[in-house]
């Protein structure tokens, strides 16, 4: 233990991190630097942070604040001791609706805030699109915006009183008429009035540099509101008094579509005296879909407000009129407002890809210029990208005049970096010389600060310094930040990766095959790191249930790149460190359709493992449960299911057989059926064959050996909807499609008795060789059916991703994996399509459940949802994970945190159902929860369907 990592133990309460996981957690934010700290501290309270500045300043030793990590500039990131506020000081203090205020601590998230301000009808006016995770320390260091700034402002305008600590430990409550000034500040100031009055562009997004013009006699001597922006650089703060602002009862939507960019640009300040609460523009190179979009290349989102619903309409309408554009929609309904939002919060993350699936990266992320001169700035900007042979999508804060834009550098190579600095330097000349800041939300940081000398002066930025020096003077806090700066082309964080692609099992398609590139995916935007899901939203359950960094995806993804880099994570694939970070994913695959930029962590923890325990013994549940559908198969054929489940009912004999097989002791074995699916189907009374297509049903390993009612039902229904149901071949050879239990072809040479699997168990626990094999073999089992035009109906949803996914991307060199994922078909897909004309009974309940995570990130629920509301099932699916998750809720040691997501929105929805409801539940898995974890039964919409055919029928 170092002498530093010592001095902190004793001198502080909360947390002290020096180990890979702490420091390697931080080295980066959302912005394209790293660099490594030396530990890093959670204070418990404000004597936490004094005693750690002490500590530090003995020492020499830097010191970082650091929020949500979002920050897009690298002033988040620091050599020395990172502060974290999130996991202690993160409370809201108190809130006050008469004065329209709230006292908080620096590490509370926005959104928590915006909970607690709703049932007053205030709210807080800043709102970045990363509210969900940001924190108002944060907010305040950077001095950051949001959509809503047309109205309210910025961070600086909501801030009332600031508690600071300085670097020397004086505590301050800033604040105006110079409120906590620190000795000399006011001196500085009193002798540079002509420069503070002149230097610095009058705009509402001027973010960069010090704003020491708030000190001015006529600004009020604002201390506080000088302190935002100074990105932790100046004090540390631990508490802030914030102003509310009451919050519309009603909002409407306006979305202006325009033929381009630079019309939608131009048009934005016309409509700012109509008081807009939002102005925000984006262009159809960042939008994934255009539909629910009206016509046009480039869209205005304009919002407005009012006492009632007409009310908002009403001022909706009047932007349309005024708003030349080439088409218009109005949207009242929230949930379509939220739809359409959703769109825009999401570009962060989605702008990191070019429509080519390309890498685009930030550093020229939020210029700003009045917003009179944004049209002409946009087509300067263009011309400038083209001129370097770079390409961008703009979109951003078009009534503030600030853009945000993710640019296509090439950060990996000497050259490229040299071009990302030259382009860098003239688009700095371009943004002052049209009257604006290099920064319009995130700050300076180390992307911008080196260049402040262009948009100040000399003199000006030696006036920072000199203020630095007051509040800092052995520049202890976030050195290399806004003064006396790092170039901005060192400390790049894409310089320490691998070069050479590593040796990978999954092929990455979306990355060329390269897994470092799969890996720098994670840009930090940190959607994983939300504490609630909207709507049907996955990711990320284990952060949920933690709250902890490294159970995030973005946490994973951090120490995945570290381990690449081989700087703090040394041993490679061999790494304890990562292996433990991995451990409480779900794989439940919501990052790969929650994420902005689609991290696939589910993919990642599977190669990592494979790698992990390559040649070594692995553990006991990998061999339990990853080989599941073999100790299934064997109990089918010796016919001992009724004897196992008898064994698993003698308590003492079940935990010795779920100690051995690194099962949770909390776990009840699930009883195997007595019949499995296909012996069900060999032995049932055929009916008349129908005249409609061909279906081939999938008899997955839990619909064969655990529930095998699912399949009866589905085949119940799918014959009822006059389609022909077929099972997979279970011969190599000269098999016919849908045999099943021909034993004819059993004397042909070329013939092998088989059975198909999606290999999922096999994948999820990372045995890639073994998943391989047994891929391999399905391919060759459904040869025949591969030649027919006939669907692949999969009843289980985690098996359908897994065919959908996992298969081609592992087996990527076998045409026929794609072949086959292509044909793969949820139930309800299969009805909707090929029994198109067919109507569900009608089965008049409301319903309520889960929608399975698997299908929620992979195979979409829309025809579900169609099929349901066909039925007569009422009522929304919940978002979330079960937390069993196949073989993870299982293991040994999983429990707590598998309960913990059940908790989170599936427990509390079936409680709160409603009398006669339908628990729907696809998954085996989700069903095995709800009945170990509520007693509840779910069931398969399939069930459903077929007993309320089985009722018309008795009628």
């Amino acid at each position: 233990m170092t002498d530093l990592e010592a001095a902190l133990r004793r001198a502080v309460r909360g947390e002290v991190g020096f180990d890979v996981t702490s420091r390697a957690l931080t080295t980066m934010d959302a912005s394209n630097y790293r660099r490594v700290p030396l530990g890093v501290v959670a204070p418990r309270d404000a004597d936490d942070v004094a005693a750690v500045l002490e500590v530090c300043r003995e020492r020499g030793v830097p010191v970082v604040a650091r929020g949500g990590g979002t920050s897009i500039a690298g002033q988040a990131t620091g050599t020395g001791v990172v502060l974290d506020f999130t996991r202690h000081m993160n409370r809201l203090v108190g809130i006050d609706p008469q004065a329209r205020t709230a006292v908080v601590q620096p590490g509370l998230v926005l959104d928590r805030l915006q909970d607690a301000a709703a049932p007053h009808g205030l709210r807080f006016g800043p709102d970045p699109s990363t509210h969900s995770r940001c924190t108002l320390g944060g907010m305040i260091g950077n001095n950051s915006c949001g959509s809503h700034s047309v109205a309210w402002g910025t961070t600086a305008d909501s801030v009332r009183e600031l508690s600071v600590l300085t670097a020397r430990g004086r505590r301050l409550r800033l604040g105006q008429e110079w409120a906590g000034a620190p000795d000399g500040l006011r001196g500085l100031v009193d002798g540079d009035l002509a420069r503070l009055r002149t230097g610095f562009p009058d705009l509402p997004r001027r973010i960069s540099g010090y704003a020491l013009d708030a000190l001015l006699p006529e600004n009020g001597a604002d201390v506080a509101r000088s302190f935002c922006g100074s990105e932790g650089t100046l004090g540390v703060l631990t508490e802030a008094v914030v102003r509310l602002v009451e919050s519309p009862r009603a909002r409407a939507l306006a979305v202006l579509g325009y033929a381009d960019e630079a019309g939608a640009a131009e048009a934005a300040a016309g409509l700012l005296p109509l008081g807009p609460l939002t102005v925000e523009g984006m262009a159809v190179d960042l939008v994934p879909s255009t539909e629910g979009l009206p016509r046009g290349g480039a869209w205005l989102f304009v919002e407005t407000g009012g006492d009632t619903e007409a009310e908002a309409r009403a001022r909706a309408e009047a932007v349309v009129a005024a708003a030349d554009v080439v088409d218009a929609l109005v949207v009242t309904d929230p949930a379509g407002q939220r739809t359409l939002w959703r769109i825009r919060e999401d570009a962060s993350g989605t702008a990191t890809r070019m429509p080519d699936g390309s890498e685009a990266w930030p550093g020229w992320e939020d210029c700003a210029v009045p917003p009179a001169r944004l049209g002409g700035y946009l087509r300067d900007f263009r011309r400038l990208l083209t001129a370097h042979g770079l390409r961008g999508t703009p979109y951003g804060h078009f009534g503030d005049g600030c853009i945000h834009v993710r640019i296509d550098f090439d950060l990996l190579t000497e050259a490229g970096v040299a071009r990302f600095r030259r382009f860098s330097e003239e688009l700095a000349d371009v943004v002052v010389a049209h009257g604006g800041s290099l920064s319009g939300e995130h700050g300076d940081g180390q992307a911008r600060a080196e260049l402040l000398p262009r948009m100040y002066g000399a003199e000006t930025v030696a006036l920072f310094e000199r203020a630095k020096a007051v509040w800092d003077p052995d520049d202890l806090l976030n050195p290399g930040m806004l003064v006396r700066p790092a170039p901005l082309d060192t400390n790049l964080r894409f310089s320490v990766l691998p070069r050479e692609p590593v040796d990978v099992e999954f092929g990455y398609p979306s990355d060329g095959g390269d897994f470092s590139a799969a890996v720098r995916r994670c840009v930090g935007v940190a959607k994983c790191r939300t504490t609630s899901v909207s709507g049907a939203g996955v990711m990320c359950p284990s952060f949920r249930a933690t709250g902890d960094e490294q159970h995030s995806t973005r946490g994973r993804a951090r120490l995945l790149h570290e381990m690449l880099a081989g700087e703090l994570v040394t041993d490679g694939w061999r790494s304890t460190e990562v292996r433990d970070a991995l451990d409480l994913c779900l794989s439940c695959k919501g990052c790969r359709s929650d994420c902005p930029v689609e991290v696939d962590m589910a993919t990642y923890k599977a190669e990592f493992l494979h790698h992990h325990y390559e040649g070594r013994r692995r553990p006991a549940a990998h061999y339990a449960m990853g080989w599941l559908p073999v100790w299934l198969r064997w109990a089918a054929r010796t016919r001992t299911a009724p004897v196992l489940n008898a064994l698993a009912s003698v308590r003492p004999l079940a935990a010795v057989a779920k100690r051995l097989g690194g099962i949770a002791g909390e776990r009840e074995v699930p009883r195997l059926a007595g019949e499995t699916f296909s012996g069900w189907w060999r032995g049932r009374r055929r009916v008349a064959a129908g005249d409609g297509d061909l279906v081939v049903l999938w008899p997955d390993t839990f619909t064969e050996h655990l529930s095998p009612s699912v399949g009866r039902a589905a085949v119940r229904v799918l014959e009822a909807a006059g389609l022909r149901v077929a099972l997979p071949p279970t011969l190599r050879g000269r098999a016919v499609v849908g045999d099943g239990t021909s034993r004819s072809a059993l004397s042909l040479p070329a013939a092998r008795r088989g059975r198909v699997c999606c290999g999922l168990t096999y994948v999820s626990t990372g045995q890639l060789d073994r998943a391989r094999a047994v891929l391999r073999r399905t391919l060759d089992l459904m040869a025949p059916v591969l030649e027919t035009a006939a669907p692949v109906v999969v009843l289980e949803p985690s098996c359908a991703a897994a065919l959908r996914t996992d298969l081609p991307e592992l087996l990527h060199d076998d045409p026929r994996a794609a072949r086959l994922a292509e044909r793969v078909l949820t139930f309800a897909e299969v009805l909707e399509r090929h029994a198109p004309d067919w109507a569900p009974p009608a089965v008049n309940r409301p319903a309520v459940g889960q929608t399975h995570c698997h299908q929620h990130a992979v195979l979409g629920d829309a025809a579900d949802r169609r099929l349901r509301a066909s039925a007569g099932l009422t009522g929304d699916l919940t978002g979330g994970c079960c937390g069993l998750a196949g073989n993870f809720g299982f293991e040994d040691g999983h429990y707590e945190v598998s309960a913990a997501c059940a908790e989170d929105q599936l427990l509390p929805a079936v409680r709160e159902a409603p009398d006669g409801a339908v628990v729907l539940a696809d998954g085996f898995s989700c069903r095995t929860q709800l009945e170990q974890l509520a007693g509840v039964r779910g069931r398969h919409l399939a069930e459903v369907l077929a007993e309320e055919l089985e009722r018309e029928r008795r009628r």
